[in-house]
């Protein structure tokens, strides 16, 4: 099934509803959006010379025309490269080139210091060309097999070049039906509005929301600012986001809040990072019971575990704070398992890494057969995330392998000593690595950001920690930060740290 059809079957049902919005005004309806796509797909096609298959990369901020670009592509059975905007144009330019890209859409702001860096045809958003491309005769919608490349998905490159992730139109079609099975319902009346970048996974849920005729709404900035998005909220009935949980927690500390309409508010997603249980709790006293928690990755598109809204709220359960803690349980389509080095199953309780197989899971990485084979060995997606399995089936992350502190040869899971540092009402955000250690291999350093006017030191924290955890997990070092280094995406990087570490010496 193209991915175009999802579109142009909203259009025939709910074609008078809003489709694209910006800010507190809609733009087009579905109906209008289904007939200016398959124009905008024969203009790309002449303006590019293109054929099926040939990819073609987006680098905006968002904006309705993405939405049109992306059901365009697929329309004309070429592959969407979408770039997140942030990038340096030196990262950008590598992408077009590992991509094959034939062409690029553009915003005009970022096109000049990517010009001299690729050889890639740049068409801007905002020129005329761009607009003239509309003009073309509409054609028809391409026939392409399940199997067939929609989305080339490059990875953060946080350690490393990207990687792009060979997303599938059978791929993306398992994301949209599981979101339905799993995390929530969507109806025509319902929006998500796209504060987080829609290269990500802000883009890949909005799937799910047009094939049900929901609306897309951007906001007026393109981006993510606490006291527009509380007004949006107040404006739109239904409202879904995909939040990083950094994003989550600016929203709740916005001053904004005390005085917020958040009627309007019907789910959160929460994902890409760890959502911390004191963090959890904070949310759902401010917000209610209006969250959801998805474990997944680039490689299987935000799909591998989740929490719905009612998970979050059981709290009649045994092991409920357990349970906040955790990143739920299988999808329905997908198998996870936690398995060892050499991919046997662990009993429930044991910690390995965390594999998983399903129809969402990558074709593999776009022209690097090595990494595939490697990633992919024996049927499996290797997540390189580490975690155990209770009783119950809920997954609880750990951490990155590579994240893994061994100290003295015992293992240490930075997450544990982040939400124990993160009870101190003093203490805004925590981000625990290891340092290499003469004796013990690695010691404990956490960086700490305190809130706002707060002056806890390193007395008060370790007591917190002896109090918690045993004495050889607690930091050894504390460093107070005004913020922790983030990627465009939220996450919090803490190869960064390290190299402040190895700075130091």
């Amino acid at each position: 099934m193209n991915l175009a059809h999802l579109l142009h079957r909203a259009a025939k049902v709910w074609g008078d509803r809003p489709a694209l919005s910006v800010g507190k005004t809609v733009r087009l309806t579905y109906a209008e959006t289904g007939r200016r796509v398959p124009r905008l797909a024969a203009g790309l096609v002449a303006a590019g010379k293109l054929q099926r298959g040939d990819r073609v990369a987006l680098l905006l901020k968002n904006c309705p025309e993405y939405w049109e670009l992306l059901f365009a592509l697929w329309h004309a059975g070429m592959v969407a490269v979408p770039v997140n905007a942030k990038l340096h144009p030196r990262e950008v330019a590598w992408i077009l080139d590992n991509a094959g890209a034939r062409l690029a859409v553009v915003s005009s702001a970022l096109a000049d210091e990517l010009k001299p860096l690729t050889q890639t045809p740049l068409i801007l958003l905002e020129e005329p060309a761009f607009a003239a491309l509309y003009d073309a005769p509409a054609m028809p919608v391409a026939d392409v097999a399940p199997d067939d490349l929609a989305w080339l998905f490059y990875t953060s490159g946080t350690t490393g070049r990207p990687k792009g992730a060979m997303l599938t139109h059978r791929n993306l079609v398992a994301a949209v039906m599981n979101y339905y099975a799993d995390v929530d319902h969507v109806s025509p009346q319902d929006c998500i509005i796209h504060c987080a970048p829609i290269s990500h996974g802000s883009g890949l849920y909005g799937l799910p929301h047009v094939a049900r005729g929901a609306n897309q709404v951007i906001p007026a900035s393109g981006g993510f600012d606490p006291a527009e998005t509380l007004e949006l909220i107040a404006h739109w009935p239904g409202c879904s986001f995909f939040f990083a949980p950094t994003m989550v927690h600016r929203l709740v500390h916005a001053p904004e809040i005390a005085t917020a309409d958040t009627s309007n508010l019907k789910t959160i997603v929460y994902g890409g990072g760890p959502m911390y249980v004191a963090d959890l709790q904070d949310a759902m006293r401010v917000l209610g019971p209006k969250l959801a928690q998805i474990y997944g990755q680039g490689e299987a598109p935000m799909t591998i575990t989740g929490m719905d809204k009612e998970m979050h709220v059981d709290t009649g359960h045994a092991r409920y704070l357990a349970r906040l803690g955790s990143a739920g349980v299988a999808r329905t389509d997908v198998e996870v398992r936690v398995v060892d080095a050499d991919d046997t199953p662990l009993p429930n309780g044991e910690i390995g890494e965390i594999i998983c197989r399903g129809d969402v899971v990558m074709a593999g990485y776009w022209r690097n057969p090595e990494a595939s084979a490697q990633t992919l060995r024996n049927g499996w997606l290797h997540t390189g995330d580490v975690g155990s399995f209770d009783d119950d089936g809920y997954l609880t992350l750990k951490d990155r392998s590579k994240d893994m502190i061994i100290s003295g040869g015992s293992n240490i899971y930075p997450r544990e000593v982040e939400e124990v540092l993160l009870q101190h009402p003093d203490v805004d955000e925590v981000s625990v690595v290891g340092k290499p250690h003469a004796d013990w291999g690695e010691e404990v350093v956490a960086f700490v950001v305190r809130r706002n006017g707060a002056s806890v030191g390193e007395a008060a924290l370790d007591a917190l920690c002896l109090d918690h955890i045993a004495r050889f997990k607690r930091p050894k070092q504390y460093r107070f930060l005004s913020a922790l280094p983030k990627n465009n995406y939220g996450k919090v990087l803490k190869t960064e740290l390290r190299v402040l570490l190895e700075k130091e010496g």
